[in-house]
């Protein structure tokens, strides 16, 4: 499980590089590793506009936990600066 957290006024920031975001993200769709994704609005809507987002989840399967850390460190939003950090954690699927 990857959480990523949105820096401070990072809204230009997260729509400039989101282009490579998505595309880190469907290459882990293609790959079949990719449980789910998406970012946290930081108001109760799916679009929350200029209140932008509070982060992004990502749950995928890598081969540890390090690699997941190495992914993450290596995420355009992170990189960009659009993501203040990123916590990485171990997640066991139950359901569905």
């Amino acid at each position: 499980m990857i959480l990523g957290q949105e820096a401070d006024d990072a809204l230009e920031i997260r729509q400039k590089v989101r282009p490579a975001h998505v595309d880190r993200l469907k290459t882990l769709s293609e790959q079949g590793r990719l449980l789910l994704a998406g970012p946290l609005p930081a108001i109760d809507a799916a679009d929350p506009g200029p209140a932008g987002f509070s982060g992004s989840l990502l749950v995928a399967e890598f081969d540890s936990l390090g690699a997941a850390q190495a992914w993450a460190d290596d995420e355009p939003y992170l990189t960009a600066g659009a993501w203040s950090g990123v916590d990485v954690r171990p997640f066991v699927k139950v359901l569905p």
